[in-house]
C-alpha cells in the first residue's frame, strides 16, 4: 500500500482505476478499507479513477492526537495536490462529510462535485448526549467486552430490518467484534464530532453537491443532513429507506447509484 508524507506525516492511500478522479473520505475510526467492499470496485466500473486514503490518527497512517478539523482538511488538499488529481470529485461519510466541506469551503479551485454521505452539521439534544456519553466512556478507561462493543454498534449503526435479520446480523455481529476501532486518533475524532458547524459557512461552498441520508441512522438522522442540503447554494438530497448510518454497507446498491449518478450527470442539471 503507498504511504506519502502529507504535513509532516506518513499518509496511507491507495489509487484504483482510470478516468475522472474522485477522492474518498472516510468517517470516525475507520480505515480507507471500509470504501473497498461496494463503493470502489462500483466507481471502477463505472470508470472513475478513485482515491482513497486513511485519515491521520488511524493506522496505517501517523498522527498524534490533539489535531484539528483544519488538519484533516489539510492533509486531504495536500494529498490531492501531491496526485495532481484537482480538481477532483470528493465523497465525504460523516466525519469525513466535514472534511469534505471545508476542503470545498477553503479550496473551492481543488473540487469539482461534493457527495456528502451521512453528513451533520450540527448536534441535536439526543446527538449531543450521544457524543458526550462516548466520551465519557472513552475517558473513563473502561474496557468493554468484545462481544458488548459489537453489540453495541450493531444497535447504533445499523436498521431496525438489519437488526431484526438472524442471520444478517450474526454475520455483522461476528464482523464488529473482530473489528477494533483503535489508533491515537480515535479519541480526538470523537472531540470533533462534538465541534458544530457554522452552517452559514456552508454558503460558500461553490461546487455542486449530493447529500445522502440513511432514514434510520440515529448518528446523523435525515433531518440533520436536509438542513445542510437546504444551506448549500447547489445541493440536492436524498434518504435511503431501510439502513442506518452504515448505509453504505447495508444499501450498497442504491448508495453507489446515487454516487454515480451524480458524478455522470452533466453539469448543467445540477444547477
Amino acid at each position: 500500500m503507498p504511504t506519502t508524507r502529507i504535513n509532516g506525516i506518513p499518509l496511507d492511500h491507495d489509487r484504483t482505476g482510470s478516468g475522472p478522479p474522485v477522492l474518498m473520505i472516510m468517517g470516525s475510526g475507520a480505515a480507507k478499507s471500509a470504501w473497498h467492499l461496494h463503493q470502489v470496485p462500483a466507481l471502477v466500473a463505472e470508470g472513475f479513477e478513485v482515491v482513497t486514503f486513511t485519515n491521520r490518527g488511524i493506522p496505517p497512517s501517523g498522527g498524534e492526537p490533539g489535531f484539528t478539523l483544519g488538519d484533516m482538511a489539510a492533509d486531504t488538499i495536500g494529498l490531492i495536490e501531491h496526485l495532481g488529481i484537482g480538481p477532483c470529485s470528493i465523497v465525504g461519510m460523516s466525519l469525513g462529510a466535514r472534511v469534505a466541506r471545508e476542503v470545498a469551503r477553503t479550496r473551492p479551485d481543488l473540487v469539482s462535485r461534493l457527495v456528502l454521505v451521512a453528513p451533520r452539521g450540527r448536534l441535536d439534544r439526543m446527538r449531543a448526549a450521544g457524543n458526550a456519553a462516548e466520551i465519557a466512556l472513552a475517558d473513563s478507561g473502561v474496557t468493554l467486552p468484545p462481544r458488548y462493543r459489537a453489540v453495541m454498534r450493531a444497535v447504533q449503526n445499523l436498521s431496525p430490518r438489519t437488526l431484526a435479520d438472524d442471520q444478517r446480523i450474526a454475520d455483522w455481529l461476528d464482523i464488529f467484534e473482530l473489528a477494533v476501532t483503535d489508533g491515537p486518533g480515535v479519541r480526538t475524532q470523537l472531540d470533533l464530532s462534538a465541534v458544530e458547524d457554522r452552517l452559514e459557512d456552508l454558503t460558500g461552498i461553490t461546487a455542486s453537491c449530493r447529500v445522502i441520508a440513511f432514514a434510520d441512522d440515529i448518528v446523523a438522522p435525515p433531518h440533520l443532513a436536509e438542513e445542510i442540503a437546504r444551506t448549500l447554494p447547489r445541493a440536492d438530497c436524498h434518504v435511503v429507506p431501510h439502513c442506518g448510518h452504515y448505509g453504505y454497507l447495508e444499501r450498497p446498491d442504491q448508495v453507489n447509484r446515487l454516487i454515480t449518478e451524480f458524478l455522470r450527470a452533466p453539469e448543467t442539471t445540477q444547477e
